[in-house]
């Protein structure tokens, strides 16, 4: 089978590349710049909001995921959804049997943020070609390089004390790139995940200041967490601006997902694929493992 990976270069898909490789899979790795790819599979360019190029990089295929999102642009919510119904006239042209989509954990009965009603968005639109869609919701994903767990580290690391907002209260269950790309394989050909949506999490359900907690114990590193009222959203978005990588626009938008709890509410998925997903303490001990071999390879 020969499967596009439309995000072939970010932090899930140059980790899903190999493991479809693996696998067994006939990767097709569609990016922008395929002459800087150095992943696996075969390099192919290709654009979510430029039809034409879809049709080339999908030409022959038989699935594909969809690992696409704009969190960085102020028009995020418009933008993906553009993208998500070239994408669906694309795959359905190209005469694929199914598209596997990397969605938002969040209760549709609860006000879910704008970064969280687009991820809903992005799964209806997908599947308006008539490919059948499979949708995995996950909350944060902890591995070296995501922009939720760097988040958390590098508030751990650079400030001992936290005046924070309120929403460190909040509860979420994290979850193990890892364990993320083996969900991913693992339905990518089980008949019974055509069409549907499926929770993903590990074991461990987390308030987020409870998850510095933990980060800051194992790394043997002081830590101070004092929620406040008074931190808006905007507020809260420049501070994280300040004190970690995270820009501006970014961290508005998942800090104003952060009000909304996102924990499983369905765990049907752990009867299609059966394991025993890792606890918040061991991913994190392998992000930051992660980390250190890439600062001693560089």
């Amino acid at each position: 089978m020969r499967v596009l990976v439309a995000g072939s270069s970010g932090f899930v898909g140059r980790r899903l590349c190999p493991a479809l490789d693996k696998a067994g899979y006939a990767v097709r790795a569609m990016t922008r710049r395929p002459e800087t790819y150095r992943g696996a599979g075969e390099a192919v360019h290709g654009d979510v909001h430029d039809a034409g190029s879809l049709s080339t990089a999908l030409a022959g295929c038989d699935a594909a995921y969809y690992l696409v999102h704009s969190l960085d642009d102020a028009d995020f919510e418009r933008r993906d959804a553009a993208a998500a119904r070239t994408f669906a006239r694309a795959a359905a042209d190209a005469g694929l049997c199914r598209i596997v989509y990397l969605g938002g954990l969040g209760d549709d009965a609860d006000d879910l943020s704008a970064h969280l009603r687009s991820r809903r968005e992005v799964e209806e639109l997908l599947g308006s070609g008539g490919v059948p869609v499979t949708t995995l919701r996950a909350g944060i994903i902890v591995g070296h390089g995501g922009i939720s767990w760097e988040m958390t580290r590098q508030l751990v690391e650079r400030l001992p004390v936290m005046i924070t907002p309120q929403w460190v209260q909040t509860r979420t269950q994290p979850i193990a790139v890892a364990d993320v790309v083996r969900y991913l394989v693992g339905v990518l050909e089980v008949p019974e995940a055509a069409g549907r949506s499926f929770d993903v999490g590990g074991p461990d359900v987390l308030a987020y200041a409870d998850m510095m907690r933990r980060v800051a114990t194992i790394e043997g590193r002081p830590l101070l967490v004092v929620p406040v009222p008074l931190l808006s959203p905007r507020l809260s978005s420049l501070w994280l601006s300040l004190v970690t990588d995270v820009d501006v626009q970014t961290g508005r938008s998942l800090i104003d997902s952060m009000t909304n709890e996102v924990v499983v509410r369905d765990d049907s998925i752990r009867r299609l694929i059966p394991f025993e997903p890792m606890d918040y303490d061991g991913a994190v001990l392998q992000a930051l493992g992660e980390r250190a071999k890439a600062k001693r390879a560089s």
